[in-house]
């Protein structure tokens, strides 16, 4: 059974950092472009970032490129999505992905094979 498992979410003040965490199980990591996805209430699930299945490439939306980046370590099966100077727009749920067909670090949802649970980031201004 596939398990990807979000931690790191929470309250943090504009211009702060977070760090989310996304531990995957059942799968063989290392095989999967990781990604992370975000969501408001009432709105399509969007794409924050991708990284490569070597971790060697990263690929950003628009929205968070210069303040979000995004790592993986393979002998640990996790990824991580560092948020730096964050903003009262970043306050969504946030959800890590698993593809295991792309070839480039840039997912649609529906090419998406697993989804986490989501965490929640709150910024206050």
């Amino acid at each position: 059974q596939v398990q990807l498992i979000e931690s790191g979410g929470g309250l943090v003040q504009a211009g702060g950092s977070l760090r989310l965490s996304c531990a995957a199980s059942g799968l063989t990591f290392s095989n999967y472009i990781m990604g992370w996805f975000r969501q408001a209430p009432g709105t399509e699930r969007e794409f924050v970032g991708g990284i490569s299945r070597s971790g060697g490439s990263t690929y950003y939306s628009d929205s968070v490129k210069g303040r979000f980046t995004m790592s993986r370590d393979n002998a640990k099966d996790t990824v991580w999505l560092q948020m730096n100077s964050v903003k009262p727009e970043d306050t969504v749920v946030y959800y890590c992905a698993a593809d295991r067909t792309r070839r480039q670090p840039v997912l649609g949802t529906s090419e998406v094979d697993y989804w986490g649970q989501g965490t929640q980031v709150t910024v206050s201004s």
